[in-house]
């Protein structure tokens, strides 16, 4: 298997873990991602439904780089905390 060398990762990015698992809650509960990073995401990437585009390796925080490259595509990771608050990340495609 080939180490994923750039991901395409969309993410949620919200203050407080509790806010962060309701995030979680309502994508069990088959809530669109895109629709709830646009009401509920703090990152301007809200807007775009939480897409962040492709990057590679060392363009994101330590702890979001490394959740993001282990997801495989389409899955979603639970709970990522950073300096910048609490994430719900989704690979959208990897390669």
């Amino acid at each position: 298997m080939s180490m994923v060398s750039e991901v395409h990762a969309a993410h949620i990015l919200v203050k407080t873990q509790e806010e962060a698992q309701d995030v979680l809650d309502e994508l069990k509960a088959k809530k669109s991602f895109a629709a709830l990073a646009q009401e509920r995401s703090m990152c301007p990437s809200g807007k775009r439904g939480g897409d962040l585009g492709w990057f590679g390796r060392g363009k994101m925080v330590k702890e979001f780089e490394s959740v993001a490259f282990s997801l495989n595509k389409g899955e979603t990771s639970g709970l990522v905390k950073t300096p910048f608050g609490w994430h719900v990340i989704r690979c959208l495609e990897c390669k």
